[in-house]
């Protein structure tokens, strides 16, 4: 605003300079569908670790496709991910004589023992917190005793004046165990009194030396297999399946892989997770039907021949791609024994250590798109047989003498040559999924500015600045800034009719990096004692 000036002398005035920097967003977070041991049910949870996983879902298990899929992400270099736990049929484990049960459903719950006591509750704590000495208790859980997992919550409360102490206010915020069950109307169904303390020889500091002494959570049941695609997908409407991810603010990657070992996920799902990566700005990973490497010695033709049977068309598939053969692993809850597995969790463990080390714009594929914590591939291809996949856009995960097993393959399901598709390879397509998210999220503050040259003038600096850096950073094609990038934004982008109708027309483009997918060296003999 400008200053008012009232008496002689040197006024200050601050000027805004109109600089909005625009952040790049993240680029590898990779959303995961399936079931789990335990966790909470169709809500994408973030996880940072492989550790992450195991407390919150319970780790690795046999039954569980989905739990190798995330391991296999991170032993690839992932970093963060979404976890959707689905479920069907399944019971949370509760013990109805304290109104209590386990914070998730499934079997898991059962294992859950409790001890309560009065220890340590004098006046003193009383008055502090307001509450009759006689209604305080504290409250020890253990799951599975002799583990180790143990919380303890002290001076609890389950009167209507006990506040921020009452039972189930105390259980929600901080327990990740347990909870107070709920009423039909969904309020929670606290105990009538105070629980009696329990008995002398439940020993709170070893329960695993006489479990027989303690009483156990009981009613907990896995889910059962999910085998319909609405059980994948869920309901758009209530947000939960796949579209449980209109929770999460941002993903970039999507891993669906199969309910069981040896099964796959329907092309139905697959085709309606296309789809939803395209609005959403991300990319599905598709794993291939675990027949089509079956017969090692017929896998490329298998795979050349039933590709269609996917359906994965149109112009969606920009948004998807195709890793083919499947992985053999070693199988930590099988004493070792090899098992094979699908490669989505792989594949996402690259694309995050590549764009780590080198950005979003370097294909994920070569000998520096290693392949980690496998011990083959369900069929090695050769020259030839890669060579029938590649034209077809079937991105091949191959095996060579030195460089070990490796990605070698960088195309989305529109990258067949007969389609000639501008988005056909994959580091082209996330590139521009990368700066459509940026300056979507970047521009947010021209929303109701004036539109006028002005305005435009901070657009251009504020973009044009974005820009810059990536093509600094080696992000696109050129040597100059111009031969790299544009960003127009004026009276001729922006008419007249445009700024009665509110709206202001930027254009940006870029030349986009695209992979060296084929190398060719041309050698010639020199006769060099031949005189001309």
């Amino acid at each position: 605003m400008p200053v008012l000036t009232t008496y002689p002398g040197v006024y200050i005035e601050e000027i805004p300079s109109g600089v909005h920097t625009i952040t790049g967003v993240a680029t590898s977070i990779t959303a995961f569908l399936g079931r789990a041991l335990r966790g909470p049910t169709n809500d994408p949870t973030t996880i940072n670790s492989f550790a992450d996983f195991e407390r919150q879902f319970g780790g690795l298990d046999v039954d569980y496709p989905m739990s190798y899929a995330v391991r296999d992400f991170y032993l690839n270099g992932g970093s963060q991910a979404l976890v959707v736990r689905l479920e069907k049929n399944a019971a949370r484990a509760s013990r109805n004589d304290v109104k209590l049960e386990a914070a998730t459903p499934g079997t898991w719950g059962n294992s859950l023992v409790f001890v309560v006591d009065g220890n340590g509750i004098t006046d003193d704590v009383a008055d502090r917190f307001g509450i009759a000495k006689a209604d305080l208790f504290n409250l020890t859980i253990y799951q599975d005793p002799g583990s180790g997992v143990v919380e303890k919550f002290l001076n609890l409360a389950v009167t209507t004046d006990a506040g921020s102490r009452r039972l189930d206010r105390v259980l929600a915020t901080e327990s990740n165990l347990v909870r107070v069950q709920l009423k039909n109307d969904g309020t929670p169904d606290l105990p009538g009194g105070r629980p009696t303390d329990s008995a002398a020889d439940e020993d709170p500091s070893d329960p695993a030396a006489n479990p027989s002494k303690f009483k156990f959570f009981g009613g907990g049941a896995d889910s059962d297999a999910l085998t319909t695609d609405d059980d994948l997908l869920g309901d758009e409407g209530n947000k939960t399946g796949m579209f449980a991810l209109a929770k999460a603010d941002l993903f970039n990657l999507l891993c669906i892989p199969p309910d069981t070992r040896d099964g796959d996920t329907s092309a139905g799902v697959y085709q309606q997770a296309m789809i939803y990566c395209a609005s959403r700005r991300a990319m599905l990973i598709v794993d291939s039907p675990a027949a089509w490497g079956a017969n090692k010695d017929t896998a490329a033709v298998t795979a050349r021949a039933h590709l269609a049977d996917l359906g994965l068309t149109g112009v969606e598939a920009r948004n998807a791609a195709l890793y083919f053969p499947r992985v053999v692993e070693s199988d930590p809850k099988l004493d070792g024994q090899l098992d094979t597995f699908v490669p989505c969790g792989i594949i996402a463990g690259v694309m995050a250590r590549t764009d780590t080390q080198r950005g979003v714009w370097k294909a994920p594929a070569g000998q520096d798109a290693s392949i980690n914590g496998t011990a083959g591939l369900q069929a090695n291809l050769n020259d030839a047989e890669n060579g029938m996949l590649n034209p077809l856009a079937i991105n091949c995960l191959r095996t060579f003498p030195a460089g070990g097993r490796v990605v070698w393959g960088s195309r989305t399901l529109r990258g067949a040559d007969q389609l000639a598709d501008e988005y056909k390879y994959v580091p082209v397509r996330r590139t521009a999924l990368f700066l459509e998210e940026s300056l979507y999220r970047g521009t947010q503050w021209v929303v109701f500015e004036p539109n006028d040259e002005p305005l435009w003038a901070q657009i251009r600096l504020n973009i044009g600045a974005f820009m810059q850096t990536l093509f600094r950073q080696g992000a696109f094609q050129g040597k100059t800034p111009k031969e790299a990038y544009l960003v127009k934004c004026d009276s001729e982008t922006t008419t007249q009719a445009d700024i009665d109708r509110g709206v202001v027309n930027i254009l940006v483009g870029f030349a986009p990096l695209k992979p060296a997918e084929f190398v060719i060296i041309q050698i010639q003999q020199l006769a060099g004692q031949i005189e001309s």
